[in-house]
């Protein structure tokens, strides 16, 4: 039942529920044995329930997959992703919402379109020009100027509607920029109140030839299929990137896959060993307007940005919050979690532990190890009370 309805459950507990089902059944088997351990008080059936609690509570509220799937509004917003449900209400709201897709997708869009696609042919055109610059100050200038402007355009063929938060903690060059991810478009509502160095792999494609025109005029960071699983390789060229305090600073996104911005998942520790002041941003869209969640395991990315293009209008805040540097003795663990933290009490997001990775892998050896570990506790304190009770009934004798 656990492994149909919840993919969670099933990597989680249901390792620990067919083991604890397969030792119960064993030991129910040999009950009539005389030399039983059963007899001497080592097993009890009810040691096995605490992970059968635990996966119907994993099924009943389920705090990963939900993460997954795009928020339900408490009520609809014209738009279909909102209620699936919606057939009929009344006359009045037909009509309305039929006038708002011919809008939408009639007016707006072909509009968005336009201004998408001269986005990106300036973005690829400017960068290009530029890029044949000599290296001084006037070319670093150009080139942030070209960046903001495409940027600039793009956000307008999504209608995002953007309002930035204590500007005085913006991230300074030779710094790391880090913030929850929810969309690819975390970069263009960023990239429009400043520049910043991309981190990413290397495409082919549309996607490699504008990227292959920012890197002449800008010092992104691209890296090689093969580079990117090299961590090493991965950190150098970052704490390079780093140590010229000229450089842009480095946009990265630590949780490593989109969440639907309520909460905030762990971030991976990496982006926290490369050294540097670290400048975190909280991002909060308001899905009245638009779903800006991109389930990537729904839709590909054309589909994505048809969705985005035909909204309403992408309304979002973003708050700078005040740098942050890792404090002595403090490990690269907690100097994320207290990033992270910080970050979803800003946003107004819940703050979770688990790993966004769960979207698509299943959950570490050594998570399960802790897990067995506790369990384990739990087991031998509760056999160390009931060998003590007879003891203590005796003395009181």
């Amino acid at each position: 039942y656990s492994l149909t309805l919840n993919p969670c459950c099933e990597i989680l507990y249901a390792p620990f529920i067919f083991s604890s089902w397969k030792y119960t059944v064993q030991r129910l088997k040999d009950v009539t044995s005389p030399s039983s351990s059963i007899s001497r008080g080592e097993f009890a059936l009810s040691d096995s329930f605490y992970f059968y609690r635990k996966g119907l509570e994993s099924i009943v509220d389920d705090q990963v997959t939900q993460r997954f799937s795009s928020e339900e509004l408490v009520s609809w917003n014209l738009l279909t992703r909102t209620n699936h449900n919606f057939h009929y209400i009344s006359l009045r709201l037909t009509v309305i919402w039929g006038l708002g897709v011919i809008i939408r997708y009639c007016v707006l869009f072909p509009l968005r379109i336009t201004l998408a696609i001269i986005g990106l042919s300036w973005l690829v055109i400017g960068t290009t020009l530029v890029g044949f610059l000599p290296n001084r100050r006037v070319k670093n200038w150009l080139s942030e100027l070209v960046h903001l402007m495409c940027y600039r355009i793009c956000a307008r063929g999504l209608s995002a509607t953007i309002q930035y938060h204590n500007k005085n903690n913006k991230p300074q060059k030779g710094g790391i920029c880090v913030a929850n991810h929810t969309s690819p478009i975390d970069i263009v509502i960023l990239a429009n109140d400043g520049c910043y160095a991309m981190v990413g792999q290397s495409h082919s494609g549309l996607m490699g030839v504008i990227q292959r025109s920012m890197v002449r005029s800008c010092p992104h960071v691209w890296f090689e299929r093969s580079e990117m699983r090299d961590r090493h390789a991965v950190t150098s060229r970052l704490r390079a990137h780093v140590a010229a305090k000229s450089n842009l600073p480095i946009l990265i996104f630590p949780e490593g896959t989109c969440i639907n911005n309520t909460s905030v998942m762990m971030f991976k520790k990496g982006s926290f060993e490369i050294g540097g002041t670290i400048y975190p941003v909280a991002i909060k869209y308001d899905p009245r307007f638009g779903d800006a969640f991109w389930n990537s395991a729904k839709y590909n990315m054309v589909s994505y940005l048809l969705r985005m293009m035909t909204s309403w209008a992408i309304v979002v805040n973003v708050w700078y919050l005040p740098p942050m540097t890792r404090q002595e003795g403090e490990d690269a663990t907690k100097f994320a979690n207290r990033v992270k933290s910080a970050i979803a009490h800003q946003g107004g997001l819940l703050d979770m532990a688990w790993d966004g990775s769960l979207k698509r892998d299943k959950v570490k050896e050594e998570f399960k190890e802790q897990q067995q570990k506790m369990y384990s506790s739990m087991v031998v304190g509760k056999k160390a009370r009931n060998s003590q009770e007879p003891h203590t009934e005796s003395t009181r004798r």
